[in-house]
């Protein structure tokens, strides 16, 4: 079966302003995302790609213009299961506004019970997305191969429900798991299991080093802003 790539976009003004974005329109990378974005072919370049999949929100298109320029024969396709977890009423709003909401403990604690006003539950947000990848796995190896790559560029909360799917960890779990902005997280998958090898890659280990935010008990929704 195939290897996914999954990309989470670049860093975006949302990320920087502190605002949850969720579906949100307009959107856009950053300047700092703009840059990581540019160099996502050079990070890529030693791998054969037979398929880009993309959530259909600007920033990940956007963080996929400059791979796209530089593979223009690899066929990329819009995936909507793959977009952003809808976070309904709450998307567009300060993240430190929404701290002292009651459904934000919920969310941090037990991920399961949690569905956003007006949006989704984290529950369908996992479900979507990983229905898409094992369709999406199916259809690469009918028409590449078994050992076909593809890359999935999507989102923080999507990207961590999928690594924790692959790793058959309970979703009230996934907030364990860090994905930073243009990160890359490869899950191999195979007849019995898949195998995950590598996990929000940013190739920079100057963001390991302590920050004042470090000691934050809490995940960040929607994936954070990443390093400073």
């Amino acid at each position: 079966m195939p290897t996914l790539i999954l990309v989470r976009h670049g860093r975006s003004t949302a990320n920087t302003a502190g605002l949850l974005a969720g579906w949100t329109p307009g959107v856009a990378l950053d300047e700092r995302g703009a840059a990581q974005a540019a160099a996502l072919p050079g990070r890529l370049a030693d791998l054969p790609l037979a398929q880009i999949v993309t959530s259909p929100l600007q920033r990940c298109q956007e963080t996929l213009a400059p791979l796209l320029a530089a593979r223009p024969d690899v066929a990329v396709t819009s995936e909507e299961r793959i977009g952003e977890c809808d976070y309904g009423d709450w998307s567009g709003r300060k993240l430190a506004e929404l701290t002292d909401e009651p459904l934000m403990q919920v969310v941090q604690s037990h991920p399961t019970a949690a569905a956003f006003p007006g949006g989704e539950s984290m529950r369908q947000m996992q479900h979507r997305a990983a229905e898409a990848v094992r369709e999406w796995n199916a259809r690469v190896e009918r028409e590449h191969g078994a050992d076909a790559v593809y890359l999935m560029c999507s989102h923080g909360d999507i990207i961590k429900s999928l690594v924790a799917d692959a790793l058959g960890l309970h979703l009230d779990l996934f907030q364990r798991i860090s994905v930073e902005p243009c990160s890359i997280t490869a899950i191999r998958y195979t007849r019995l299991r898949p195998f995950l090898v590598r996990l929000g890659d940013t190739g920079d280990f100057a963001s390991l080093a302590p920050r004042e935010e470090s000691s934050e008990p809490d995940a960040p929704v929607g994936g954070g802003a990443g390093a400073p």
